[in-house]
């Protein structure tokens, strides 16, 4: 099956994710570019590290030129946001990465990126499914494709390195003669993903972990910035003692995680609010600010006490940047760790606020744990914590049926009230409960946050008896 889910398509290698699905997949995306009855039609294409991701971009890029569309093709893997940001700067009509993200080796993956710089939006999606459906319905009987080099040939395909431009724009927004000289000592962990040797390329100082390709992800098991994938690094970061700061991005680099001087998870949760206090605080920049329903009750806090406009969306970026592209959004995020603040692109990037949040430690001089800590002080006690179980379908209904009967309480937790934007948002004193299917995997994810570790928890606990 073809479906596109919280953020674009994903399939197993092999299985779902093969040659003739995606030639349908990009024939189906440049019959919509070709709807949009551009002049000059283009698209950007980039890839990450993952198993094959190059070649499988190399034929999406022969489907695109053999349909006589202009296909900037980057030259070696690169993160997503690097593709959103060339989309925009090119101005093309999309853009296209090759990525299964954060997702298990044996995926892979079909993301879609909009002109304005960010993933596409539902109502394209909704449009590109459209002609999918009419692909499939009638697929071709024969592909008439040249090679890639003769597209190149005659500029139908041009190849390009993305990271200079991308690299002078960060300089513009980011202080990174501010990092280098603070003394900073920093550790990147790409997870062996596309986000590997970029922040090097910025800041000379900064070392590398897990920075070779190695497509099965190796002791990470896949390249999800969460605890249960961080094991080894976080082991590294408090045998070495050597950093004071490590930042932790996923595959494809739109994610971003970090550890502190201690080797700490500091989670997305409160990095989400730590960058929102240090743009609106220390470089004095206003908007709205937009989160996914699974976020932190503690940006409804600061922004409640700031009279900051807050809107709450579904999970999946799609829906945060479509409020950014509408109005001036000062941080979107989701709980995931995908950030994309006002002085960047409508996109997630990992490694652009990784940079900004070294510019928050290096300018307010107090370590990751000091800040972080200071959150409890100015905001109350939040904990969370998220797991995801691996369900058949049959399990899934059963466990969103039991969700639906709306129960009064969560053992001795009563139920104030039920949000459904996404999924099941349990609402109890000083906490609340998150149930909700995966929108790319076999999964249903228990997110819950609440005054304690202890009555995380719990919650988690009751939460997974729903069945």
């Amino acid at each position: 099956m073809i479906r596109f889910g919280t953020d674009g398509w994903r399939g197993v290698i092999a299985y779902d994710f093969t040659v003739d699905n995606l030639r349908l997949v990009a024939l189906s995306t440049a019959r919509y570019v070709h709807s949009l009855e551009l002049k000059y039609p283009a698209v950007v294409i980039g890839y990450d590290t993952r198993f094959l991701s190059r070649e499988f971009a190399h034929e999406v890029a022969r489907i695109f030129a053999a349909e006589n569309i202009v296909v900037h093709l980057m030259e070696s893997f690169a993160p997503t946001p690097l593709v959103s940001f060339h989309t925009k700067q090119k101005g093309a009509a999309l853009g296209i990465v090759i990525t299964a993200s954060h997702n298990p080796p044996v995926y892979n993956g079909y993301k879609v990126r909009g002109s304005f710089g960010g993933p596409a939006t539902p109502e394209q999606i909704a449009e590109l499914e459209r002609h999918l459906e009419q692909v499939l319905r009638k697929p071709p009987k024969r592909w008439n494709v040249k090679s890639l080099q003769e597209y190149v040939h005659s500029n139908l395909v041009r190849p390009f390195d993305p990271r200079e431009s991308y690299i002078r724009h960060v300089r513009k927004k980011i202080d990174l003669e501010l990092i280098q000289g603070s003394g900073l000592r920093i550790l990147h962990d790409p997870m062996y993903g596309a986000g590997m040797g970029l922040l090097r390329a910025m800041l000379p100082m900064v070392e590398e972990l897990h920075a070779e390709l190695n497509p099965s992800f190796g002791e990470l098991g896949q390249p999800e910035p969460i605890p249960e994938h961080l094991r080894a690094t976080m082991e590294y970061v408090r045998r070495t003692g050597r950093y004071d700061l490590c930042l932790v991005t996923d595959g494809d680099a739109d994610r971003l995680a970090a550890l502190d001087q201690e080797g700490n998870y500091v989670d997305a949760q409160r990095l989400f609010v730590l960058l929102l206090k240090y743009l609106y605080e220390d470089k004095k920049r206003r908007g709205a600010v937009a989160k996914t329903v699974s976020v932190t009750s503690m940006v409804d806090l600061y922004c409640q006490r700031h009279e900051i406009p807050l809107y709450v969306t579904p999970v999946g970026f799609k829906h945060i940047v479509q409020l950014m592209v509408q109005e001036r959004v000062l941080l979107g995020g989701e709980e995931s760790g995908g950030f994309a603040s006002v002085i960047h692109i409508p996109e997630r990037d990992g490694i652009f606020c990784g940079l900004l949040l070294a510019e928050m430690v290096a300018r307010r001089q107090k370590t990751l744990k000091q800040l972080s800590a200071e959150l409890d002080e100015e905001l109350g006690p939040h904990r969370y914590r998220r797991v995801d179980v691996a369900v058949s379908e049959r399990e899934k209904a059963a466990i969103l049926r039991a969700c639906a009967k709306q129960p009064a309480r969560l053992g001795r937790y009563p139920v104030e009230r039920i949000d459904t934007t996404d999924g099941y948002k349990f609402y109890v004193p000083n906490g609340w409960l998150l149930i909700r299917p995966s929108g790319t995997e076999p999964l249903v994810r228990y997110y819950a946050e609440g005054i304690s570790l202890s009555m995380v928890n719990e919650l988690l606990e009751e939460g997974r008896k729903l069945r």
